[in-house]
């Protein structure tokens, strides 16, 4: 049966038994140049990306060096939340594990349990619903589970956290730096930004007996909380990063079109807040720091890009206390995106559209 459709079993009867180590999960990206192009084949394969929009991010990526800020980000928020963690007492040991590129994640599991482990918690760098932000990280479990074979191990991912208020603090705090980066002068348009997907995919995120959209409504709720704390009435979401063939329709309007749209309604000055994205990885620092950023000045456009949430103490301080909620066998465990052993949160939820016939 397909990967994230298995049956519970026994693992939620073992709700009340505590946990004891902590798998940190996220996409990967390459370390060095050589890894780049089948790092973008793990990513891409399956999906019908054209062969040129590959050879063009793989230039993204060489234009950095061919390596990803990726890992590093990562291992600096997990040093951060382990200090957090041990500050209210509570040491678990974390594994740090990779869909997309090394270290896998099951190779964080065959560490995890030569060290002794057999029930973790897993903290995905993925805040949404939706396939690739939040059911696919359900196959990835299953898929490392079944690679490393040891039928004692219980993971359990943590839920969707893009309505935790830690969240909100985070991007908001980052959103009142970037102003500050302005200074004082004319009105500044704050515009979020978050990974664009396909329209078919975006209506089939979430239960299959909802109303879909799960991932931009998510999105579009999360700006929405952030404008609100930040007194922002009138705001913009927009979308970044699209890869699929072009006759398959994606959510739009792109970041870069939206400025030019921007410039001709007369708005000179623009913070773009990369909602969608927990650290500056390639995506933002291509996209927004440099494509955007461009933009903006062929525009004469003054630009700022907020942070991302990152090692924000309000973040991390937010991931331990999702980590604190279920952590002792509690915590809600029909949560959207909760589930055991690669287990769903909802039966079919978030599947993946069927490719469009040529």
């Amino acid at each position: 049966m397909p990967l994230g459709d298995r049956a519970v079993g026994s693992a939620r009867a073992t709700a009340s038994a505590g946990f004891d180590a902590l798998v940190f999960l996220s996409f990967g990206g390459p370390e060095q140049p050589d890894d780049v192009r089948p790092f973008l084949e793990n990513v891409t394969r399956g999906r019908g990306v054209p062969p040129e929009r590959l050879d063009e991010v793989v230039e993204h990526y060489l234009h950095f060096g061919g390596v990803s800020p990726i890992n590093r980000l990562n291992l600096d928020m997990i040093a951060a939340l382990q200090a957090e963690l041990r500050t209210r007492g509570r040491d678990l040991p974390i594994y740090f594990g990779n869909r997309n590129w090394k270290p896998y994640l099951a190779e964080a599991l065959r560490e995890l349990r030569d060290d002794g482990c057999t029930r973790a918690l897993v903290f995905p760098t993925s805040a949404w619903g939706g396939y690739s932000g939040c059911r696919q990280y359900h196959e990835d479990v299953a898929r490392a589970l079944a690679d490393v074979g040891d039928d004692r191990l219980l993971l359990r991912k943590l839920p969707q956290f893009s309505g935790e208020p830690g969240f909100t603090a985070a991007a908001a705090d980052a959103v009142r730096r970037a102003w500050a980066e302005l200074g004082e002068g004319a009105p500044v348009r704050l515009v979020f930004t978050a990974h664009s997907i396909p329209v078919a995919a975006d209506r089939t995120a979430g239960p299959p007996d909802g109303e879909g959209h799960l991932y931009s409504r998510q999105v579009a709720d999360a700006a929405a909380r952030v404008a609100a704390e930040l007194g922002v009435t009138d705001f913009d979401l927009v979308w970044q990063s699209r890869s699929g063939p072009p006759q398959v329709p994606w959510l739009e309007p792109d970041v870069c079109d939206h400025l030019e749209a921007l410039a001709e309604r007369g708005v000179g000055r623009v913070v773009v807040c990369p909602i969608g994205f927990v650290s500056d990885h390639l995506e933002v620092i291509w996209d927004l720091d440099s494509e955007a950023r461009e933009v903006a000045d062929r525009l004469g456009m003054d630009y700022a890009r907020a942070g991302t949430v990152g090692t924000d103490p309000s973040f991390i301080a937010m991931v331990a206390d999702l980590i604190e909620r279920y952590a002792d066998g509690g915590g809600d465990l029909d949560a959207l995106g909760c589930g055991d052993n690669g287990t769903l949160c909802r039966p079919g939820c978030c599947e993946l559209p069927a490719r469009p016939s040529r």
